[in-house]
C-alpha cells in the first residue's frame, strides 16, 4: 500500500511543478505596448488570431472583435507574427512612435501548403506523390475517446477498424486496403515521432497528446519502410513545445456508459413450456408440483440476468500539460489519468500516462531532442467471450442461459442468491450463478510501457542534414488469474482443478538506431531536390515466464497462496530477432508542377534463413499538378488539380522468430517407461522450412486530387491494385510427416479498390460556418492461388461442440474468408413424410435427409439443401453461404459553428457484409441434452404441431453439428457514431482570470444504429483474423457513451 501512495504522490508533483512555472512566468510580463484589429479583406473581424513576438516568448490572441493587445519589451525593431489557420501568415516590423497596427489577413488556398508527415521526412500537401490519408484531429478532439484507434473508423478512406467486443481496454483491429496475408497479421506499422513500432498497445498513448495522424496507403509511400510496410503505415506525431510563453492546458471529461441493447430471452411461461417439451418426465415434478400448472407461469416475472450483470458505468479522464519555449529551447510536459468502468460488473480499464519532450537548438548547426513516454494500464473483467474452450467459459453465454425461474419461487428471486442452480445435478451438468461467479473472478492484466527516443541533427555543410536517432521500448505485461470456490472455473463441482490460479509475465525489450543524411536544395527557384539515404538497425527480445496451480488449499490468501497448491505448469520462453536496413529516397519537383519520388529499401531479417535473409523493395511515383500549367490560368473554378501514379513493393516478415527451423518441445504430462520409471519425452512441435522467404506485396496506385472554389471543395480519388505473393501461410501438413502444421510460402492474394474523399466548406459567414467531410471505400479481395494441389483452405474455430466443423473457406477466385456450410432449406413438414399405420412418420424416398439417417428424421426437424441432387445431404453439399467482407465502408462528418458554439455530427457505415451469429446456434437450439438452459425469445416460435414454422425447428430437431446459412445474417449498419456540442467562452470574459481559452462540451457516441442484424451489435468480431472475420459469440456488449468535458488553457 505504501508503494501505491508513493506513486500517486509522484503523479501529482508534475502538475504542481507546471503550475509554479506558469505562475512565475506570468509575473514577469512587460507593460502593454501594441494594440490593433485584425480582419479579413471584407472587414470581418477575425477572433482567435495568434499574435507573437518573433524570437521571443510573448504572445496574444484576438478577441471576438478581432482586437488584440500585446505586451512587448520595446517597440522599435520588434517583429510581430500574425498567424491564423486558413490564412496566410504575416510579419510586421514595429516602428517608433506607433502603437496601433490594424492588419488584414488573406485567405490561403486551403490545405495546399500544409505540411504532411511522410516516412523519414515531411512535404507540402501539394507536393505529395503518394496516397496519404489524414485524420482531422479537431474532429477527434470534439468527442474524446480512451484510445485514438476508436476514432479512426470511418474517418479515413480505406481504413477499416473492428473490435473484438466492447470491453474497456480491448485491442482493436485495423486493416488498410484489405487483408494481404491469410494466416499472419494484417495490422499496419505504427511510426510514432519517427520511430517504427509493430503492434503497440492501442492504449499506451493519450489521444489528447497526438498532434497529427497520417495514414500511408500506397506502396510509393510505404515502401520506404520496406519489410513492415505491406499492411500500410500509420504515422503519429505527438505534440511538442512551441515558441512563446508557457501555455498550461487542462482537459477533463467525465461521463457514463450504457448498454446499447439487451438480448430478449424466454420469459418464465415460454421457458417452462420449452422445458416440458424437452423432457416432461424430468421437468414436470420440478415445475408442476403443488398443483401448479403451465398457465400459472404467465404471471411470474422471473429473473432477467442481463439486468443483474449490466450497469451504467462511470468514466473520467484528466490531462494536464505545459508547453512553451523560445527559438533555442522548446519543451512539453504532460500527465494524464483515465479511469473507465465497464458496463459489465467487475470490469474496467485504468491508465496512467506521463510524457516529456525537449528540443534544443544547440548551435546554428546542431539540434537535439529527447522524447519520453511512460504508460501504466490495468485491464480487468470476466472472460466475456472465448472461442478456445467450451461455451460455459464465456460470461454472456452463462448470463443468457441461466434459467429465469424455479418451481418453488413466484418470481425466480431465490436463484439470485444461490451459487448453484438447486435443481441441476452437478454430476451430470454444471450450472453456476453467473453473477456470483463474475463478482469473485480475479483476472487483471497489467501493462507497463516505457518508450524513449532521442535524436541529434547536424548540418555539416549547406544543404546537408545528418540525423542520428535512437530509441528503446520496454514493455512488461503481467496477467493474474485467481478462481476461488465461488467461481465457475474454481468450484469443485465444475472443475477438477478446484481453487486455482496462474501468473503470466511477458517482457519485450527493443532498441532502434536510425541514421539518415539528407540533401535538400532549391535550384533557380524552380527545381526542388531532396535526396535522403540512411541505414537502420533494430533488435527485439522477448521473455515470458509464469506458473499455474490447482487445488489451492487456502483460498483466503488469494494470489499469495498459489505456491501452496499443485503446480500444474511453469512455462518459460525466450526469443529474439534483428532487422538491418539500408534506405534511400529522391524527391524532385519542378515548379511544384512535375513531381517525382523514387525510393529503395533493403531489409535483412533474422526471421529468415541466411539464403533468403535479404529482400529489396523499390518504389516510384509521378505526379502532375495540372493546375500549374499556363493553359489552366483561366479555369477559375479549379484551385487545384493533380494526377498521381505510383508503383512499389513492400514486404512482410511477421512470423515467429525461428519459423524456418524445426522445433522440438518437452512434453511434461507423460513419458516413456524405461524399466519402472517414466522418462520425460520430447515431441515434434514445428517442422522448419529452410527455404522460407519474404512475403511480398506489389501495389499500383492511380489518384487524382481536385480543388474547387479556392479549395472550398476538395476531392481525392484513388484506384489501387495490390498483389501479394509467397504468402506466409500456416499450412496443414500430411499426418505421415508427424507434424500438424508448419509455416510455408504458399499462394497469392490480390486486393483491388477505389477510395473517394470529399471535403467541403459549405457556408463560411461571420457568425456561422458549415463544413462536411465524406469518404467511401470499395475493396475487393481475392485469393489467386493456394498450395499446389490444394483447391481450398478451410478454417475452423475451436468452440464448444463445433471443433470439427469448418465455418470458413478460402477458394481461388474468391475472397480470403467466406462462410462455409450447408444451405438452410427450411423445416421438414408433414408433407415430406409418409404416415404409417401406427401413426409414425417415415421420410419419403425422394426427400433428401439432413445429414442424419433418414430413419431418425421427423416432422419439425431442420432441413438442408441437397445441392448436388444425389438424394442425400453430406459433405459434398457444403458450399459458400456468406461473405463477411463489406462491399463498401465510409463515414460522413458535419461541423457547424454559430458564434461561439460548435457542433459535430459523425455517421459511420458498413454495407454488404455478412455475420455469423453463433449465439443463435446455441440459443435457438432445442437439444434435449441442454438441461435448464434458457433460450432466445425467438425460439418460442419454433415448430410444433400447432405452429408449423418453416424457420425454427422443433425441440430435438437441430440435426447434425454443422454450420448453415440459417445463422448467417446481413451485418450492414449505419451508425450515428458521434454527436458533440461545445461552447467556447468569449476571450473578454476570461481575461480577468488570466485564462487564454475555455471550452465546455457534451458529446455522445454510438447513439443510434440502423441495422437488420438481430444480434447485440453488428460491429463486432470475436475473431480478429483474416481467415475468421465476422464471428459473433458471447461478445462483451458495446456501450453508448455520454461525456461532459472542459478544455482550458492559461
Amino acid at each position: 500500500m505504501q508503494k501505491m501512495s508513493f506513486t500517486l504522490t509522484g503523479y501529482w508533483i508534475l502538475p504542481f511543478f507546471i503550475i509554479c512555472i506558469w505562475m512565475n512566468s506570468t509575473a514577469q510580463q512587460p507593460t502593454p505596448a501594441v494594440t490593433g484589429k485584425i480582419t479579413e479583406a471584407s472587414g470581418t473581424p477575425l477572433p482567435g488570431v495568434t499574435v507573437r513576438v518573433k524570437g521571443g516568448n510573448i504572445s496574444a490572441v484576438t478577441n471576438e472583435e478581432g482586437i488584440y493587445n500585446i505586451k512587448v519589451n520595446s517597440v522599435p525593431g520588434t517583429i510581430l507574427l500574425y498567424s491564423y489557420i486558413g490564412y496566410v501568415s504575416r510579419e510586421v516590423k514595429l516602428t517608433a512612435g506607433r502603437t496601433t497596427y490594424n492588419i488584414t489577413l488573406e485567405p490561403a488556398v486551403k490545405g495546399l501548403n500544409d505540411v504532411v508527415v511522410i516516412g523519414y521526412g515531411t512535404v507540402k500537401r501539394k507536393d505529395l506523390t503518394g496516397s496519404v490519408g489524414e485524420v482531422k484531429m479537431a474532429d477527434m478532439a470534439k468527442a474524446p475517446v480512451p484510445s485514438f484507434e476508436e476514432a479512426l473508423g470511418g474517418r479515413v478512406a480505406g481504413v477499416q477498424v473492428s473490435a473484438s467486443d466492447g470491453q474497456p481496454g480491448a485491442p482493436l483491429n485495423i486493416v488498410i486496403r484489405g487483408n494481404n496475408s491469410v494466416t499472419q497479421e494484417n495490422s499496419p506499422l505504427y511510426v510514432v515521432d519517427g520511430f517504427p513500432m509493430e503492434n503497440p498497445s492501442n492504449n499506451i498513448f493519450n489521444p489528447e497528446e497526438i498532434a497529427s495522424i497520417e495514414v500511408l496507403k500506397d506502396a510509393s509511400a510505404t515502401a520506404i519502410y520496406g519489410a513492415r510496410g505491406a499492411n500500410g503505415v500509420i504515422l503519429i506525431t505527438t505534440k511538442k513545445g512551441k515558441t512563446g510563453a508557457p501555455v498550461l492546458s487542462y482537459q477533463t471529461w467525465m461521463g457514463f456508459q450504457q448498454n446499447l441493447k439487451k438480448q430478449k430471452m424466454m420469459d418464465p411461461y415460454e421457458f417452462v413450456k420449452f422445458q416440458l417439451e424437452q423432457n416432461s418426465t424430468l421437468y414436470t415434478p420440478i415445475y408442476l408440483k403443488n398443483g401448479k400448472t403451465l398457465e400459472d407461469y404467465r404471471h411470474v416475472k422471473g429473473v432477467d440476468w442481463q439486468d443483474q450483470v449490466l450497469r451504467n458505468a462511470f468514466m473520467q479522464n484528466h490531462s494536464l500539460s505545459m508547453r512553451g519555449g523560445n527559438d533555442k529551447t522548446k519543451y512539453a510536459l504532460s500527465g494524464s489519468l483515465l479511469d473507465q468502468d465497464g458496463i459489465i460488473i467487475n470490469s474496467g480499464f485504468k491508465r496512467y500516462q506521463g510524457r516529456m519532450v525537449l528540443d534544443q537548438q544547440v548551435s546554428n548547426k546542431i539540434k537535439a531532442g529527447i522524447n519520453l513516454n511512460y504508460t501504466a494500464t490495468k485491464t480487468y473483467g470476466a472472460f466475456a467471450s472465448t472461442t478456445n474452450t467450451g461455451p460455459t467459459s464465456s460470461l454472456m453465454y452463462s448470463v443468457w442461459g441461466y434459467r429465469p425461474v424455479t418451481g418453488d419461487s413466484t418470481n425466480g428471486g431465490s436463484l439470485i442468491d444461490e451459487p448453484f442452480d438447486p435443481d441441476v445435478d452437478p454430476l451430470s451438468e454444471y450450472r453456476m450463478n453467473p453473477i456470483i461467479s463474475n463478482r469473485n473472478e480475479y483476472n487483471p492484466a497489467f501493462n507497463n510501457t516505457l518508450i524513449g527516443n532521442a535524436y541529434v541533427e547536424y548540418k555539416p555543410a549547406r544543404y546537408f542534414t545528418l540525423r542520428i536517432s535512437g530509441g528503446i521500448t520496454r514493455e512488461a505485461v503481467r496477467k493474474d488469474v485467481f478462481n476461488n470456490s465461488n467461481t465457475r472455473l474454481g468450484n469443485a463441482k465444475s472443475s477438477a482443478l478446484g481453487v486455482n490460479g496462474s501468473v503470466s509475465n511477458a517482457e519485450r525489450n527493443s532498441w532502434l538506431n536510425e541514421n539518415t543524411l539528407t540533401y535538400a536544395r532549391v535550384f533557380n527557384k524552380d527545381h526542388n531536390l531532396n535526396v535522403m539515404g540512411g541505414m537502420s538497425m533494430q533488435k527485439t527480445q522477448t521473455y515470458s515466464y509464469g506458473f499455474s496451480a490447482s487445488q489451492v488449499p487456502n483460498e483466503s490468501l488469494g494470489m499469495s497462496g498459489l505456491d501452496e497448491g499443485i503446480i500444474t505448469a511453469a512455462p518459460t520462453a525466450r526469443s529474439a530477432n534483428t532487422l538491418m536496413s539500408f534506405l534511400g529516397r529522391v524527391n524532385y519537383g519542378y515548379k511544384s508542377r512535375y513531381l517525382l519520388t523514387l525510393s529503395f529499401r533493403a531489409d535483412g531479417s533474422s526471421k529468415f534463413p541466411v539464403s533468403n535473409r535479404w529482400a529489396y523493395f523499390p518504389s516510384g511515383a509521378l505526379a502532375w499538378r495540372i493546375i500549374e500549367e499556363p493553359f489552366m490560368k483561366n479555369v477559375r473554378v479549379l484551385s487545384d488539380a493533380k494526377v498521381r501514379v505510383g508503383y512499389g513493393t513492400t514486404g512482410n516478415n511477421r512470423v515467429p522468430d525461428f519459423a524456418y527451423l524445426t522445433a522440438l518441445q518437452l512434453f511434461p504430462y507423460s513419458g516413456y517407461a524405461f524399466g519402472n520409471s517414466p522418462v520425460q519425452g520430447i515431441v515434434p512441435n514445428n517442422l522448419g522450412y529452410p527455404e522460407l522467404r519474404w512475403e511480398t506485396t506489389a501495389q499500383t496506385d492511380i489518384g487524382v486530387d481536385v480543388g474547387f472554389l479556392q479549395n472550398r471543395i476538395t476531392l481525392s480519388a484513388d484506384y489501387y491494385k495490390k498483389n501479394t505473393r509467397d504468402l506466409l501461410l500456416n499450412a496443414t501438413l500430411a499426418p505421415s510427416m508427424g507434424y500438424l502444421s508448419g509455416i510455408r510460402n504458399i499462394g497469392k492474394v490480390s486486393n483491388e479498390g477505389l477510395e473517394i474523399t470529399i471535403n467541403s466548406t459549405n457556408i463560411q459567414r461571420k457568425n456561422f460556418s458549415w463544413s462536411t467531410g465524406f469518404n467511401i471505400s470499395f475493396n475487393r479481395n481475392k485469393v489467386l492461388q493456394l498450395n499446389e494441389g490444394e483447391p481450398s483452405y478451410a478454417s475452423r474455430i475451436t468452440w464448444g461442440n463445433f471443433n470439427n466443423a469448418y465455418p470458413y473457406i478460402a477458394v481461388p477466385g474468391h475472397p480470403i474468408a467466406l462462410f462455409y456450410g450447408f444451405l438452410f432449406d427450411g423445416i421438414y413438414q408433414y408433407s415430406d413424410f409418409n404416415k404409417l399405420g401406427d401413426g409414425s412418420y417415415v421420410l419419403k424416398n425422394e426427400v433428401p435427409n439432413n445429414g442424419n439417417p433418414a430413419s431418425s428424421i421427423q416432422p419439425g426437424y431442420i432441413k438442408f439443401r441437397d445441392i448436388n441432387g444425389d438424394g442425400k445431404v453430406d459433405n459434398n453439399d457444403l458450399t459458400i453461404i456468406g461473405n463477411p467482407n463489406p462491399k463498401h465502408i465510409g463515414g460522413l462528418s458535419n461541423n457547424f459553428t454559430y458564434r461561439n458554439f460548435d457542433l459535430n455530427i459523425f455517421l459511420q457505415w458498413s454495407y454488404g457484409n455478412d455475420l455469423l451469429n453463433a449465439n443463435r446456434i446455441e440459443f435457438e437450439n432445442g437439444d434435449v441434452t441442454r438441461n435448464f438452459l434458457n433460450m432466445f425469445a425467438t425460439y418460442a416460435d419454433r415448430w410444433t404441431p400447432e405452429n408449423q414454422s418453416n424457420s425454427l425447428y422443433k425441440v430435438g430437431g437441430q440435426g447434425p453439428l454443422v454450420y448453415s446459412s440459417r445463422t448467417i445474417e446481413d451485418g450492414s449498419y449505419l451508425r450515428l457514431k458521434t454527436v458533440a456540442l461545445g461552447y467556447t467562452l468569449p476571450a473578454k470574459t476570461l481575461k480577468a482570470a488570466k485564462i487564454k481559452t475555455l471550452r465546455v462540451y457534451a458529446s455522445a457516441q454510438n447513439l443510434l444504429t440502423w441495422t437488420n442484424y438481430s444480434g447485440l451489435d453488428p460491429e463486432v468480431s470475436v475473431r480478429n483474423s483474416a481467415l475468421t472475420p465476422g464471428f459473433d459469440w458471447s461478445a462483451y456488449p458495446k456501450a453508448r457513451t455520454v461525456t461532459f468535458g472542459l478544455d482550458v488553457t492559461f
